[in-house]
């Protein structure tokens, strides 16, 4: 089951920000969707063939146009944290001290 702590994990890391209600309803939620996968993974697919995709669709989405950007000052304009030219974003994995010999 998802926890609470888990849910505020993965804001933090996201930087999203939830009510206490949220962080309980996306708990009930993502531990939902866990529980259908583990009874999805107890299927028997033995006799099922192998397919890329589900629909025989071909090019379903958009055209890939490009479309008018903004500029690098308003991308960093919208940081909570930047050095001038990049984003700044607290460290996720611990850095590794080398060991020595």
């Amino acid at each position: 089951m998802i926890s609470i702590e888990d849910v505020e994990y993965v804001a933090r890391l996201a930087r999203l920000s939830f009510t206490e209600e949220e962080k309980e309803q996306m708990a009930r939620e993502l531990s939902g969707i866990l529980d259908y996968m583990k009874q999805m993974d107890e299927l028997d697919t033995s006799n099922v063939a192998s397919m890329a995709h589900v629909l025989d669709r071909v090019d379903v989405f958009r055209p890939d146009v490009t479309h008018e950007r903004i500029s690098h000052d308003q991308a960093l304009s919208n940081a909570p944290d930047s050095d001038g030219e990049h984003f700044r974003v607290p460290r996720v994995i611990p850095s590794a001290k080398p060991s020595r010999p």
